[in-house]
C-alpha cells in the first residue's frame, strides 16, 4: 500500500499534477524542506509547490520506494532546470542539473502525513554555477 502511494505522488510530481499530488496528503502534513524549516499543513505545501514550480522545471527518474507500515522511503535522481533566479541562490539562466535525493516519509490512513527531502545543496550550487 505504501509503496503504490509513493508512486502515485512521484507519478504526479513528473505530470506537474500538483492538485494529485496535494491528493495524497494529510491536510495536516509535514514538510521538512532541505536544508530549510519545517512547515505544516497543505496550503503550506501549496505555497511551496508553487514557488519550485516558477523557479524549477525538475523530473523524477530512477526511482525506488520503499515502506514499511507507516513509514516509508524514496531514492531517485532529480533532474532539472533552474529557469528564474531563487532568492539567496545563484542567478538562474536555464541551468541543467542533476542530483541524488533520498526522501523520508511518514504515512498515515492511506495519505502522506509527512514529506522530508535530503539532497547535497553545495553540489546543486557547483552545478548551476558552472
Amino acid at each position: 500500500m505504501g509503496t503504490e502511494l509513493l508512486k502515485r505522488y512521484y507519478d504526479a510530481f513528473n505530470r506537474q499534477d500538483y492538485g494529485g499530488m496535494l491528493e495524497l496528503l494529510t491536510e495536516d502534513v509535514v514538510h521538512d524542506i532541505n536544508q530549510g524549516g519545517r512547515e505544516t499543513g497543505k496550503a503550506a505545501f501549496t505555497a511551496f509547490l508553487d514557488r519550485m514550480h516558477r523557479h524549477y522545471r525538475e523530473q523524477v527518474v530512477d526511482l525506488v520506494v520503499m515502506s514499511h507500515g507507516a513509514h516509508g522511503a524514496a531514492e531517485f535522481i532529480i533532474e532539472g532546470a533552474y529557469l528564474v533566479s531563487d532568492e539567496g541562490l545563484p542567478a538562474a539562466t536555464g541551468q541543467r542539473y542533476r542530483l541524488p535525493v533520498g526522501a523520508f516519509f511518514d504515512l498515515r490512513d492511506g495519505k502522506i502525513a509527512r514529506v522530508t527531502n535530503y539532497y547535497n545543496l553545495a553540489d546543486w550550487i557547483r552545478q548551476v554555477s558552472s
